[in-house]
């Protein structure tokens, strides 16, 4: 038998969204059958599955020990009784494993998943926390750094976070497998600054209605080439490249509201008759004018990829470090002297709308996060 109480980690979601993580090979037409028949219920009481779990709702799953193992993707003490072959039984394991694997896509088994979360923690000493509490973490991220992984082999801020937690003792391996904390909006590896990461369910619901309903304010300082004088926001549409993972600005004149591209502006681009372009919207504010460069505090109204990098190159004020969409000239002037090697972009500040709780210690709250040194060597440019 199993049995469980229900955390602030775990609550929000749906029970059978529950029951599929902490039993990853069951199936879930079996989970509903054992639903039906009572062998897992909530409360005391049976249940469909549709129910949302709150803090203190308690679960019993009626079970033997074999088939919790079984079903919970770990090994049974290993033993070999009345001519039980030690082969079969690795041969179970093995294949247990295997499902597992393919289902989580991550480590095979909790210790080795477990260590690659604290070898990133170990690894990644430089990011920073610059806020937490019970729901989420702000966290400072370096330029060269993932926020997510793209490969299996990388290591990222996402891994750093949970090893961050298992170090502190706010996580461990079984409650790995109900809910893994995450990073909740994403910077390009060399774009530094506030990343917002959650660390319950409740803190990514949060984090996810607030960056969807876009009351959440992000805040960047850069550099770009020329002067602005002009506060101003410019709007276009964003059109992804896939293969070249590049994106192009096109004005929003001639572009209908949903947002696809039309098929008389087809052929000029190269692009498809389905290729669907992003509505963006960027607001900037020039800060400090400096000999041939002006730095910039820019806030995203919409948040889509390379959305800054490309919308400002676009009206002819390249990123400094920026190879992709800038001015490789320039952009060499400064690595010689100064060692720019990207974009100086750096995420700078959040600012959260009146909040209920349990986040009312968030509520109306500004967070800043302090530029990288390399900000201040190129500002002392003559």
């Amino acid at each position: 038998m199993y049995q469980a109480t229900i955390t602030e980690r775990e609550a929000g979601q749906r029970f059978d969204k529950y029951l599929q993580r902490i039993l990853p090979n069951a199936g879930s037409g079996f989970l509903y059958k054992m639903l039906r028949k009572k062998n897992i219920i909530l409360n005391d009481k049976k249940a469909d599955g549709s129910e949302k779990l709150v803090v203190g709702d308690y679960v019993k799953v009626f079970f033997a020990q074999e088939t919790l193992d079984k079903f919970m993707g770990r090994q049974s003490s290993p033993y070999v009784e009345n001519g039980y072959a030690l082969k079969q039984m690795t041969e179970q394991v093995t294949e247990t494993k295997a499902v597992r694997s393919k289902k989580a896509g991550k480590a095979t088994d909790a210790a080795s998943g477990t260590a690659v979360y604290r070898q990133a923690y170990r690894m990644l000493a430089d990011i920073r926390v610059i806020f937490e509490n019970d729901h989420i973490i702000i966290a400072d991220k370096p330029s060269g750094i993932l926020s997510q992984k793209a490969e299996k082999t990388d290591i990222s801020l996402n891994e750093w976070l949970i090893g961050y937690l298992l170090e502190k003792g706010d996580l461990s391996d079984s409650t790995l497998s109900y809910y893994k904390p995450s990073v909740c909006n994403r910077l390009d590896r060399n774009t530094s600054g506030m990343v917002l990461c959650a660390k319950t369910l409740p803190g990514a619901q949060l984090l996810s209605g607030l960056l969807k309903d876009r009351t959440l304010h992000k805040y960047y300082q850069l550099y770009v080439k020329g002067h602005i004088v002009e506060e101003q926001t410019i709007e276009g549409y964003l059109i992804k490249n896939e293969k070249q993972n590049k994106v192009m600005i096109q004005p929003t004149s001639g572009f209908p509201e949903n947002g696809t591209v039309p098929k008389q502006a087809v052929g000029k681009r190269g692009n498809t008759d389905d290729e669907k372009a992003a509505y963006i919207q960027t607001r900037y504010k020039p800060l400090r004018a400096e000999q041939d460069k002006t730095l910039l505090e820019v806030e995203l109204i919409t948040g889509k990829p390379h959305q800054i990098r490309a919308h400002l190159a676009s009206i002819g004020h390249p990123l400094l470090g920026d190879y992709k969409y800038g001015d490789r000239a320039w952009n060499e002037k400064y690595r010689g002297q100064f060692g720019v090697k990207s974009q100086l972009l750096h995420a700078y500040k959040v600012v959260f709308p009146t909040l209920e709780p349990p986040f009312a210690d968030l509520s109306g709250r500004t967070f800043l996060c302090e530029l990288p040194e390399v900000f201040g060597r190129v500002s002392r440019l003559v």
